[in-house]
């Protein structure tokens, strides 16, 4: 079948994000290669009165880009449309991976990023997808303006001098404003971060929190369950001409792709076969991994490979209770008996004014929790998830979780304006699907 005669239009086929974790299949897929067949396909959704939805990469674990309707592909909806100074505009299906190539020529860097990069711009930006800083936003904080293709077609640009109040909503908007097609990003000049990273025990890092974000730039830690050891991870920004002191091609191979993911994919297997193994695997494993340091372009830093499929819950908590929280999940595995082979993550972020940023109005650390794809992971996330609930947490927009819109309107201040927007640009829920209806509301 085509569209209006066109090629847009294709039988829809089965979908499955990266964990394994979400699936659809869509009556129809659309694979557009500019604007104007975004409009074309949207107006077809209307007109047929089906839902339309964007897929970026993927790497949600939520189900928040599924539809039995349109699932519209946008990978060939990419590149670098224009840069203006430190303003780089990107088509909204660019990948994160791509961006170093593309920013390179032009001595620029995204202010910050997370360690995996396999996401689309407009996916990333549009889940609240965020790095590790104190003193540093997520990704969609250094956006400065967006172009949305809206329910009846328009095009919608938002920025600082044109639809400005619509800004905070459109900068993070869970792809349930309309379709996210270019976006304008505020980068840097190109760094190097000088990498340490180390074993450490638990006790010292959650004691030495407060002053560890505020002496490093970029500081993270993951704590192994079933033992008294975390990985810390201090990364201080240079100059672009600090000098580079990479690491070795052995020594990267070992710990970013031997240890990181092979060892880990054979770990987790046991796991999964043999859990009673699992505190004693965990504590072997801590005498392996980490202990280095490093000096490199910041992206070859802050990204890691991924190639060990997981799950992944992840909330957002008020900073200062980080590390009860990490006491209290570490007490709660022992209490509980749980084997769990995964590091649980730990991170912080500035507070930013974007209305349902996870950091909305508020210093936040985050804490995320991660099975293997092939374990069930309810009852690990629930129970934890009840802990994080207690303490004023907020779900990671495309992170696994449990939350309605009841719930979330009351962590998030400026919910109903939010709704309101969405009501106004989609009051037919062109956009819509049963993830955004439970966290937003019919």
């Amino acid at each position: 079948m085509t569209l209006s005669g066109s090629r847009l239009l294709q039988p829809g086929t089965p979908w499955q994000n990266w964990g394994r974790s979400a699936s659809d299949h869509p009556k129809h897929v659309a694979r557009p290669s500019n604007v104007d067949e975004v409009i074309e396909v949207v107006d077809f959704a209307r007109t047929h009165g089906l839902t339309v939805k964007p897929i970026g990469a993927g790497h949600s674990f939520t189900a928040i880009a599924a539809t039995t309707g349109i699932r519209l592909d946008l990978d060939a909806v990419d590149g670098l449309i224009s840069v203006d100074g430190p303003l780089v505009t990107l088509a909204a299906g660019t990948n994160l991976h791509q961006l170093p190539a593309l920013l390179a020529p032009h001595g620029l860097a995204l202010a910050n990023m997370g360690d995996i990069d396999r996401q689309t711009i407009g996916g990333a930006t549009s889940t609240g997808t965020h790095g590790t800083g104190s003193a540093f936003g997520g990704l969609a904080t250094q956006l400065r303006a967006v172009t949305l293709v809206t329910a009846d077609g328009g095009v919608l640009r938002v920025s600082e001098t044109e639809n400005a109040a619509l800004l905070p909503a459109a900068r993070l908007g869970l792809g349930a404003l309309g379709v996210l097609v270019d976006v304008t990003i505020e980068c840097v000049p190109a760094f190097l971060l000088s990498a340490v990273e180390r074993p450490e025990p638990m006790a010292a890092v959650l004691d030495n929190w407060h002053d560890a974000t505020a002496a490093t730039d970029h500081f993270e830690f993951y704590v192994w369950p079933h033992t008294d050891t975390v990985l810390s991870k201090y990364n201080t920004r240079l100059p672009i001409d600090a000098g580079r002191r990479p690491v070795g091609r052995f020594a990267g191979w070992w710990e970013d792709e031997f240890m990181s993911n092979s060892v880990l994919a054979a770990k987790l297997e046991l796991g999964r076969a043999l859990p009673g193994l699992t505190p004693a695997v965990n504590r072997f494993a801590t005498r392996l991994v980490g202990d280095r340091s490093y000096t490199d372009v910041s992206h070859e830093v802050f990204v890691s490979p991924r190639r060990t499929r997981f799950v992944e819950m992840e909330y957002a908590v008020p900073f200062d209770a980080v590390p009860e929280i990490v006491r209290e999940i570490h007490a709660l595995i022992e209490r509980r008996r749980w084997k769990i082979s995964f590091p649980i993550e730990v991170r912080s972020a500035a507070a930013d004014d974007l209305w349902l940023s996870t950091a909305s109005g508020r210093r936040t650390g985050y804490i995320a929790l991660h099975r293997y794809h092939r374990e069930d992971p309810a009852e690990y996330f629930r129970t934890i998830e009840q802990i994080m609930q207690t303490h004023g947490g907020r779900p990671h927009w495309g992170k696994m979780h449990n939350r309605d819109a009841e719930s979330l309107r009351a962590a998030y201040p400026r919910f109903d304006d939010f709704v309101a927007v969405r009501d106004r640009l989609d009051p037919d829920r062109l956009f819509g699907n049963a993830y955004l209806e439970r966290v937003l509301g019919a």
